[in-house]
């Protein structure tokens, strides 16, 4: 985990949907999942030319326990699509890095890294607190995912 600051806003455009981490624990009621089958199956993404995709959570009711959005996306302006702007600010980033590119691999590195970070924010003597303002997930290559956690 490393702590870093986002001089900038960026604007990530891509298709998103409402929802709440209960919901995503159940496969009838997971939005997250059907929200990137869209997004992969409607945008073209060049990888090859540096075009990198992201997860990006926000507009948050109250906590992990309320609802947010998610957005599945990039960075390439397309008027398409529904966008989303990553907030400057401090974020602490949680690095993940998988031997294989494949799907089932990719999903259970996320699935760890977020378990990571519900453990470190449930531990009342962390020394530093969530701001639900605006999270995201980067993948950075086909075997690395970061995921950033806006903090207070």
């Amino acid at each position: 985990m490393t702590l870093v600051e986002l001089n900038e806003e960026k604007i990530i455009y891509g298709c998103s949907t409402r929802t709440k981490n209960a919901n995503e624990m159940d496969p009838k009621t997971a939005k997250i999942g059907g929200i990137w089958q869209k997004f992969d199956s409607s945008v073209e993404v060049d990888y090859q030319g540096g075009e990198r995709v992201y997860g990006v959570y926000y507009n948050y009711a109250s906590d992990a326990n309320g609802e947010f959005d998610v957005l599945a996306g990039y960075e390439t302006q397309n008027a398409n699509l529904e966008k989303v702007t990553l907030e400057k600010g401090r974020y602490l980033v949680f690095s993940k890095s998988f031997e294989s590119a494949d799907n089932e691999a990719r999903i259970g590195a996320i699935i760890e890294t977020w378990g990571k970070i519900w453990e470190y924010f449930s531990n009342e003597e962390v020394a530093y607190k969530r701001a639900y303002t605006t999270d995201f997930e980067y993948y950075k290559g086909p075997n690395e995912i970061e995921i950033h956690i806006s903090i207070a």
